[in-house]
């Protein structure tokens, strides 16, 4: 399309796969309305955030309980440097009351709701950048009555569900690569990166039998098809395996719809971030979401697939906080998590200890032993756990300078059982739970599954606990 042109937005259409509408204009307009028509075939990705990557809501209950103006539980992109200043004076009771899992939801996206609690003023985070250009998510003409602009449509797809800082700009590269590959004949540029490159120079295993993407094998793949790129969030304190099964109806959903409307779509690919693997992983298996037949392929990011020592010292010690005076936008995140999830390991627990989700990032029996060390003088001295079970040998334990949890930092809201208020009792519930999370899909990969990591040694993860 030319700047010579009025682009009309290539657009769904209830009952026809095709169609365009176009618009008035005054007789001196001489640009022609060039509509870009959808394919038949359509392949939506769908991507899944990791854990405190979606925004929650509280119930009106809890709302009230806090005294809170709004029904915000977490929303990192609303949290400026004096909302975090806020945040991090909550002690661990109003911590463990706004991140209940009993007491939130998703942060879902409703254009028909009030703007400030559900519409484009809740979701303002979705900004799009300047260069951002999609024929799927563009501004409808002005003089349609009832039309969206290319920031609402993208709010639709469950954009604002997530922390777009985070996210936004993966979410926009997926839309505009995936969705403009070529441009009149000739291969966009961006695709240099992948397409003709030699899959070792991205640490490929070179076991692996993988040869570089050719242009025509990409053009083979893209023709006649369009890929709607949604982002799912899910609520990261209750069980992944729920949180699967409602992505899965959700998913249902999308291409139910799709489907009705005249296309044709069989499949979708789901792309995920650390937590998000583990309901990527629960979507195809049956007795979760059950979409084993309804995915083509996972793109895992950084998942912990097996658990990660991280989520004992963070429970133990809080979130490390870098400052928000430093300028990355790592920096920045880590710092938000910290003064808004705990800085120190008694607002963590208050928070996770009552979260199924939280406990199932835990290291799991395939971890294997010996993960939680006490050195002294360059010496082990001890080790845990020791017979492949860190449940039983360290999470349920109790007295123990290095259980996993001291029982009165896990209620400080003094709720009562009926008022929903924790006790060592139900975070062992939890812990089974988790335990038998991780064993159900513990060989549960999906056979088209790709992963990718960090492995910058100035960023090490904790692999271990010292």
């Amino acid at each position: 399309m030319t700047k010579a042109e009025h682009p009309l937005p290539a657009q769904q259409h209830a009952g026809a796969a095709r169609k365009a509408e176009g618009f008035a204009t005054p007789k001196q307009d001489q640009k022609p309305q060039c509509a870009r028509m959808l394919p038949k075939r359509v392949l939506p990705i769908i991507f899944l955030p990791g854990i405190m990557g979606s925004n929650l809501r509280m119930s009106g209950e809890r709302q009230r309980e806090l005294r809170q103006k709004d029904n915000i539980a977490w929303r990192p992109d609303s949290l400026g440097i004096s909302n975090v200043h806020k945040n991090s004076k909550s002690d661990a009771r109003e911590r463990q009351l706004r991140l209940d899992p009993l007491q939130t939801t998703v942060d879902i996206y409703d254009p028909s709701g009030p703007s400030d609690v559900s519409g484009d003023g809740r979701h303002g985070n979705v900004k799009l950048q300047a260069s951002f250009q999609s024929p799927l998510l563009a501004n409808d003409p002005m003089a349609k009555p009832d039309g969206r602009t290319a920031v609402q449509k993208a709010r639709t797809r469950g954009w604002g569900e997530v922390y777009f800082k985070s996210y936004g700009t993966l979410l926009q590269h997926l839309e505009t690569r995936l969705n403009s590959t070529f441009f009149e004949g000739k291969m966009r540029p961006e695709w240099r990166d992948v397409v003709g490159v030699d899959p070792r120079a991205w640490s490929l295993d070179p076991r692996l039998p993988q040869k570089a993407l050719t242009e025509d094998e990409l053009k083979k793949v893209v023709t006649g098809c369009w890929f709607a790129v949604y982002a799912f969030g899910y609520n990261w304190l209750q069980s992944n395996g729920d949180s699967a099964t409602i992505i899965a109806e959700r998913i249902n959903k999308v291409m139910d719809k799709l489907n009705a409307s005249g296309y044709e779509c069989n499949q979708v690919i789901v792309v995920t971030h650390s937590m998000g693997g583990l309901v990527g992983r629960a979507l195809i298996h049956s007795d979760f979401g059950n979409l084993q037949d309804k995915v083509l392929g996972i793109v895992h990011g950084v998942m912990p697939a097996i658990g990660a020592p991280a989520a004992y010292k963070r429970m133990r010690s809080g979130f490390e906080d870098p400052g928000m005076m430093s300028t990355s936008l790592e920096a920045i995140e880590a710092s938000i998590a910290a003064k808004v999830a705990g800085n120190h390991g008694d607002e963590v627990t208050a928070v996770l200890a009552n979260a199924p989700g939280g406990l199932q990032l835990l290291p799991s029996e395939s971890y294997g032993n010996g993960w939680l060390r006490v050195r002294h003088h360059g010496i082990d001295l001890e080790a845990w756990p020791k017979q492949g079970d860190p449940y039983r040998e360290i999470y349920k334990v109790k007295g123990k300078w290095y259980a996993l949890f001291r029982e009165e930092w896990i209620n400080p809201s003094g709720l009562t059982q009926r008022q929903g208020g924790g006790t060592f009792k139900r975070t062992c519930t939890y812990l089974d739970i988790a335990q038998s999370f991780h064993q159900t899909i513990a060989n549960t990969y999906h056979p088209n599954s790709y992963a990718h990591y960090g492995a910058d040694l100035e960023r090490r993860s904790f692999g271990e606990v010292i």
